[in-house]
């Protein structure tokens, strides 16, 4: 089954899945949602439209270089208020989380390999403006790859492909953190898209992390 792979690379980035309220948090790798999302920006894709097609890749990430998690300290005015109003005279501080110098390799695995082609096509001439989780963290390397169509499952193509960042001199000798999409198994993320994004429905999905070793 084909895989596309992908290079998300910045000095910051952003992808949370939990956020409610004041506080937006961010995970340590991409979520399902924000690269889907960053996807349909590439492909030109209205948030009014499904995404259904998308939806069903099965994604994986490989972490080639941890990204430090940082907070930013941001105050917000005019705050909705409990009676649904926005409160022009309330200021509230916003705690907003992300990972400074991190570097990602992310496989999607499907069956509809024009699907995959189109997608890769985008991400080198994208239509809209790419974004690594926020509108204000753009890709600080291309998100595309020059034969990053592999004739092979996700699992396969993360562990085969060279590395695309070196560590920090600290994890220089660790292995890397691979983290597979699973059918039933793994921790719970809330990033699957069940409707257009301009609904913000997501359901849960698994995935399992495990330790691999890709040589410098």
């Amino acid at each position: 089954m084909p895989t596309l792979l992908l290079r998300l690379a910045g000095p910051m980035q952003s992808w949370g899945t939990t956020s409610r309220f004041d506080e937006r948090d961010s995970q340590l790798e991409p979520s399902k949602s924000g690269v889907l999302g960053l996807i349909c920006a590439a492909l030109g894709r209205d948030r009014a439209e499904p995404v259904d097609d998308l939806a069903q890749l099965k994604m994986g990430v490989r972490v080639d270089r941890e990204g430090l998690l940082m907070r930013d300290y941001q105050t917000a005015t005019g705050v909705m208020t409990a009676a649904g109003k926005a409160d022009l005279g309330r200021t509230v501080i916003s705690p907003r989380y992300y990972l400074a110098d991190a570097a990602f390799l992310v496989g999607l695995e499907g069956n509809d390999r024009d699907l995959l082609r189109r997608v890769h096509a985008a991400l080198r001439s994208p239509i809209w403006p790419l974004a690594l989780g926020r509108k204000s963290f753009p890709p600080g390397e291309p998100l595309w790859i020059e034969k990053g169509i592999r004739d092979e499952g996700v699992y396969d193509a993360l562990r085969n492909w060279p590395r695309i960042a070196n560590p920090r001199n600290e994890h220089r000798d660790e292995p890397l953190r691979l983290v597979l999409e699973h059918e039933s198994e793994g921790a719970v993320r809330l990033d699957q898209p069940v409707g257009p994004f301009a609904e913000r429905r997501f359901g849960p999905r698994y995935v399992a992390s495990e330790a691999i070793h890709v040589p410098l």
